[in-house]
């Protein structure tokens, strides 16, 4: 009994994510180096290094200039996950439009912390087929159609992408998409970084 229980608690300390380890990885995800940080944080390297490897712990202080340092507020590093922070449930998804587009856009990703990466639910009603603009800007996208069907068009080649396809691409390369099909198409659209 004794035994189990020991077991199930050693499984619950290794799920829990270091505020070292977010340090390190938020660091990595940014391509920064320790000096970077260091320096910007006004922290000696050795420090932040030990740190990020879970043998110092931070001040407040420390911690206050680490996340001004990565450009995340402090409560980046010690919240830990809740339903209203990591959980997007079905029933309370909102749709809100654009003046210039018929589509339709549900967040499916919180806003909050420092995260990069944006999923939108998009229902694009049938037979629209003026192009949505074509843009470029800086990051990655990723479409999967759930229904219908979705026109994608990547520096004037034209790829038609039905149910379970998928995209992609550099969002550095010209690109729009339409739904030129009778019905209304549903799909998932991520990209990095955050739009809104």
């Amino acid at each position: 009994m004794v035994s189990k229980a020991v077991e199930s608690h050693s499984v619950v300390s290794q799920s829990v994510v270091s505020v070292g380890s977010k340090i390190r990885g938020l660091r990595q995800r940014q391509g920064r180096t320790l000096d970077d940080i260091a320096t910007a944080a006004q922290l000696s390297k050795p420090f932040l290094s030990q740190v990020e490897r879970d043998l110092a712990s931070p001040s407040i202080t420390s911690l206050v200039s680490i996340a001004k340092a990565l450009g995340v507020p402090v409560s980046y590093f010690v919240d830990t996950p809740t339903e209203a922070g990591c959980v997007c449930r079905g029933q309370d998804l909102k749709f809100f439009g654009f003046a210039d587009s018929t589509d339709l856009y549900a967040r499916l990703t919180n806003p909050s912390g420092g995260r990069q990466l944006e999923a939108i639910l998009v229902r694009m009603p049938p037979g629209d087929d003026r192009p949505s603009e074509v843009t470029t800007h800086a990051g990655e996208e990723f479409l999967h159609v759930l229904s219908g069907e979705v026109t994608l068009t990547l520096e004037g080649k034209s790829f038609v992408l039905g149910v379970g396809d998928s995209a992609h691409y550099e969002s550095t390369v010209p690109h729009a998409w339409t739904n030129t099909s009778g019905q209304e198409t549903v799909l998932v659209w991520v990209g990095t970084p955050r739009l809104f």
